[in-house]
């Protein structure tokens, strides 16, 4: 009886420090002893269940646990420690497909090519793969990491969890966590576009008018939204204001530019802005950078002109399209009118009317 008890606590014990059910853990038990047994004796119908009280084991055939030897013995061992890491995988498993899209942290662990190795405790390894880095941040062994949850698949018997650093979602994620109006609904991100490492544009909305959405998201003093920047070093943030009037929307968009007229193009989804010259670069943005993102989160294509060479684009277009002489272009008004040409006289010579042959 004793050992039947010892065999209970055993399993509660790896039940605990697996973090897998207890009932699970049993059931492959019983599976493994009745494959063994089968195995042994050539039969198919061999069904073997384990007491959940008193821990003790039935068979429907008249054989003992004892007597069944080394071989047996080795046999439910490996079995039962393969139903125990496929369990193990399950757990993990579950638990980081429900953390998609959230941030996780962890300790740097080795680098594998360009490849980043994550220790996310409990024997968990992450993957940030080089699409999902960013090229102006180091990383080191030992140093201590914040990523999104990309991706966990299950590869063999190992859990996969891809990471990000690059990916849009760590910024929504990261507002999240730093702006409870933002985790209770009251402040809707609508749209994010991202240069990791450079620039991000995020579209926020309110369905409470009393709350300031772009207020609320960049904090006191600025402080919500430094601690965001910080985590994603240096890299610039600017919170608009959503409004589902594209004027609006694209003017918002662009800032901290302060444009002038726009004008739209529905059919063709592109607008026109006109700023004065001494909005245009930061409009444009170093690269292209801020107009280029303002394009992406508004959905509309952006082209940004100053009222000078909106003029000079029209005259020229103007000069283009202007009529010109298509019967006879290089005539010149002063000539004289073409003569026709007059018919052979019967010698071969030719002549006009009133000249002799």
């Amino acid at each position: 009886m004793a050992n039947n008890a010892d065999i209970l606590r055993y399993i509660d014990s790896i039940a605990r420090d697996k973090e897998i059910d207890k009932e699970a853990l049993i059931v492959a038990i019983e599976q493994a002893m009745t494959q063994a047994l089968a195995k042994k004796y050539g039969v198919d119908d061999v069904e073997i269940g384990l007491d959940r009280e008193t821990g003790e084991f039935a068979c429907n055939y008249d054989v003992s646990m004892e007597e069944q030897g080394r071989i047996f013995a080795m046999s439910v061992k490996q079995a039962i420690t393969g139903k125990i890491r496929e369990a193990e995988r399950d757990v993990i498993f579950d638990e980081y497909y429900g953390k998609q899209g959230e941030i996780v942290s962890g300790t740097i662990l080795r680098f594998e090519g360009d490849t980043v190795i994550v220790n996310l405790g409990r024997n968990v390894e992450g993957i940030l793969p080089r699409a999902e880095k960013v090229r102006s941040e180091n990383y080191n062994v030992g140093e201590r990491i914040r990523a999104l949850v990309f991706e966990v698949k299950k590869v063999g018997p190992r859990v996969k969890v891809i990471l990000s650093r690059s990916h849009r979602d760590l910024v929504r994620a990261l507002f999240e966590l730093e702006v409870p109006e933002i985790s209770d609904g009251t402040i809707t991100i609508r749209r994010i576009e991202r240069e990791p490492g450079y620039r991000t544009k995020l579209a926020v909305d309110s369905s409470d008018d009393k709350v300031d959405c772009v207020g609320a998201c960049v904090g006191v003093r600025g402080n919500r939204i430094k601690s965001i920047i910080d985590e994603l070093n240096g890299e610039r943030i600017d919170i608009i204001r959503w409004n589902n009037d594209p004027t609006t929307l694209i003017a918002n968009a662009l800032k901290p530019a302060e444009v002038g007229d726009i004008t739209l193009d529905p059919a063709a989804k592109k607008a026109l802005v006109i700023v004065n010259e001494d909005q245009q670069s930061l409009a444009i943005g170093r690269k292209g950078q801020n107009v280029r993102l303002a394009s992406k989160l508004t959905g509309w294509d952006i082209d940004i002109m100053t009222r000078a060479e909106l003029e000079q684009s029209v005259a020229a277009d103007s000069q283009t399209d202007s009529p010109t002489d298509s019967a006879n272009p290089t005539a010149s008004p002063d000539a004289p009118p073409a003569q026709a040409d007059t018919p052979p006289h019967a010698d071969g010579t030719r002549g006009t009317a009133g000249e002799p042959g």
